[in-house]
């Protein structure tokens, strides 16, 4: 079973873990409809990519309440 030999030092510890922070998003401009989207990924409000529309996006539907 594998047990350490000596403690680890605080310094040490806190030297490893310096490069596990998580960084924000960045997020950049549609180029379509303007919103901010992931980079590299499909639009969420338009449904373009590299102005290509690749999901074709439902309009909204107005319910009528008697029908429900």
């Amino acid at each position: 079973m594998a047990v350490p030999q000596n403690r680890t030092t605080k310094s040490k510890r806190n030297m490893r873990r310096a490069h596990d922070s998580l960084v924000a998003a960045n997020p950049n401009d549609c180029p379509n409809c303007g919103e901010l989207k992931r980079p590299h990924h499909v639009c969420p409000s338009c449904g373009h990519y590299d102005s290509r529309e690749i999901v074709s996006m439902a309009r909204e539907v107005d319910i009528d309440e008697d029908a429900a």
